[in-house]
């Protein structure tokens, strides 16, 4: 028999089935609890298509389990059997994640509001809004959640589909609802680098930056190389320096990922070109990397190369032997800094990364204003 082959013996399912003694057509049945609860798949398989096949009560039995998938015919196919089953798994995690819902959420069962994935889920990823508008108005709850607490308004900023997520947010949708890995809409929103999406949400309340060790949008924009996702979070006020235990500033996340566009963002934008991750300045992440580019844009914005880390070395400790970067470090380091770019990183110092957006406010020529902001 397959199932003994693969699982050895099967005698909980010889005696409920091979047996013959225990097909009443209810759920207290051992048929049921076996169809149920065990994955014995292969065993009814081998049961079921063997020369006598199953009667008309074993079948209601089996009915009862897995609902209407099961044919009426007495004899079943193995595709069916198998087809049947699946179906009963797929009712059983629901019902099982409602309880945990319950139990430990406090999701009320029996209300919708937690499924495996529904067809608003669905409609929400695949961008129909037609069908998205049609669930909604059928009842569908707005925030129906997956067993990963996953919403529509997360599948729709995935996907990138700024109709859906206005939709569901015109609906009531949580806006900072969080996945039990704590990722927001916002977050998916710059994952997928939708900067209409970021700036829709952000419109509805979202939250740009948590207190806790959440994942980040400003560091999922910065290290996927979404500037203009990471423009729309520095046009709401978001905090540039903000800084994670395991990631480091969203300076440090875009220098390790090589995203010059990103980098140049932030630098504009006032991001302190010293802070890093514990120790570790941006610079002492670029120089590790081929970029010489990078490594002259930090040190234009006042990068300190002789900064140490944690391991007590300097970036240019860090850079590859005979590379362009590590040539790049040593002409900077010979070379004297110019008195109008001492003079460029003092003044914007001075003013502030928060008053930094006020310089062309100043009673000053252009061409001075222009150079204390890189232009």
């Amino acid at each position: 028999m397959v199932y003994h082959r693969i699982h050895g013996p099967s005698t909980l399912l010889d005696i409920v089935i091979g047996g013959r003694r225990v097909c009443e057509c209810n759920a207290d049945t051992g048929l049921f609890a076996v169809a149920t609860w065990l994955a014995t798949t292969a065993g009814i398989l081998t049961v079921a298509t063997g020369p006598t096949g199953l009667t008309q009560e074993e079948l209601r039995g089996l009915d009862l389990a897995w609902g209407p998938a099961v044919p009426e015919n007495a004899w079943l196919e193995p595709y069916d059997l198998i087809r049947a089953f699946e179906s009963t798994t797929i009712q059983w995690n629901r019902k099982e994640a409602a309880r945990i819902a319950a139990e430990f959420y406090g999701v009320p069962q029996g209300q919708g509001s937690w499924a495996d994935r529904s067809p608003l889920h669905e409609a929400a990823s695949q961008g129909r809004l037609l069908s998205l508008k049609t669930l909604l108005s059928q009842g569908y709850n707005v925030d129906i959640l997956t067993i990963d607490q996953v919403t529509p308004l997360h599948e729709a900023c995935l996907g990138d589909h700024v109709g859906c997520a206005r939709i569901l947010l015109e609906a009531g949708a949580n806006v900072n609802a969080t996945t039990i890995d704590g990722v927001t809409p916002l977050f998916n929103a710059c994952s997928r680098g939708s900067a209409s999406c970021a700036e829709l949400l952000l419109e509805y309340g979202a939250k740009a930056q948590w207190e806790s060790c959440l994942p980040s949008p400003i560091h999922e924009a910065a290290s996927r190389g979404h500037s203009e996702c990471l423009e729309v979070l520095i046009s709401w006020g978001i905090d540039v320096d903000q800084e994670l235990p395991h990631l480091g500033t969203p300076l440090y996340v875009a220098c390790v990922s090589q995203q010059i566009h990103c980098i140049r963002k932030l630098l504009y934008a006032g991001a302190n070109v010293q802070k890093g991750k514990h120790l570790d300045t941006p610079l002492h992440a670029a120089a590790q990397q081929p970029s010489a580019e990078i490594v002259n844009l930090l040190l234009e914005f006042g990068a300190d190369i002789n900064a140490r880390n944690t391991d007590f070395e300097r970036p240019i400790d860090l850079a590859p032997p005979r590379s362009l970067v590590e040539r790049t470090l040593l002409l900077y380091e010979a070379t004297p800094c110019s008195l109008c770019q001492l003079c460029r990183l003092c003044i914007r110092n001075y003013i502030g990364r928060t008053r930094l957006h006020l310089v062309p406010q100043l009673q000053l020529p252009t061409i001075l204003k222009n150079f204390l902001q890189y232009r």
